[in-house]
């Protein structure tokens, strides 16, 4: 099933290209030299108070064009993008991506891309995310999601790819590809995954094991079951 584990790669690199021109190892500053409760600004360092990602942000980060701090505890606000090089709890907001180094808690929202290097606990909105980590709690993406692993609600425009679990719901239009799928992938037109624990439905449904679980669709495929391939439903037996 190469071919198809390609065209998720493929579909999951283009959708987030922009957050991955970026290394991974994003360096996380050292000590900041305080807190500030609010930070307003044009663009980072181009704020008050002065200096880029030497304040922690404990309340309101707003600025203009850019934010940059090493934590942010409350409200942030960017009219273009948000960056935070440690963690960062609460909601966040921007119009092209919300970047974090570390950990993240609560809401982020964007018509661009969520970017986190650390877990992800909450509520995500945008058009891509990139998440080489974890993330609990309800996704939902105009294009589609390039993780290391998901639990929880997952919805996406074009296609859900965990490059290794998934747990819970995923849904997308044109599909999902999981490594090991704990739940529903829900597809419009080919679910993947190297081993299913729940249910797949999409016109394609491919698992190459199903310790237990079944399969809806036109082509249904389970490659180490007796009968490998069946219309309409397929379970392992």
């Amino acid at each position: 099933m190469k071919i198809q584990k390609i065209v998720f790669a493929a579909l999951a690199l283009a959708v987030v290209a922009p957050a991955m021109a970026e290394s991974e190892k994003e360096e996380v500053y050292s000590e900041a030299v305080g807190w500030t409760p609010i930070a307003v600004g044009l663009a980072s360092p181009l704020q008050l108070p002065w200096g880029r990602a030497v304040w922690d942000v404990f309340g309101l980060d707003l600025n203009l064009f850019y934010s940059d701090a090493p934590k942010m505890y409350g409200l942030g606000v960017g009219g273009v993008a948000m960056a935070t090089r440690d963690d960062m709890a609460g909601v966040q907001g921007s119009l092209l991506c919300n970047w974090a180094s570390a950990d993240v808690y609560g809401i982020r929202a964007t018509l661009g891309a969520n970017v986190a290097y650390g877990e992800t606990y909450g509520l995500e909105v945008g058009a891509a995310a990139f998440r080489p980590n974890k993330m609990w709690g309800v996704d939902v993406n105009l294009l589609g999601v390039y993780q290391h692993e998901f639990s929880g609600v997952q919805v996406s425009g074009l296609a859900n790819v965990s490059k290794d679990q998934s747990y819970g719901m995923t849904g997308a239009l044109f599909g999902n590809y999981a490594k090991t799928a704990y739940g529903l992938q829900l597809g419009l037109i080919i679910n993947y995954t190297a081993e299913l624990h729940g249910c797949q439905i999409s016109l394609v449904n491919i698992a190459s094991t199903c310790p237990w679980g079944f399969q809806i669709g036109l082509v249904n495929i389970i490659l180490d079951n007796a009968i490998k391939v069946l219309p309409f439903i397929n379970c392992y037996f």
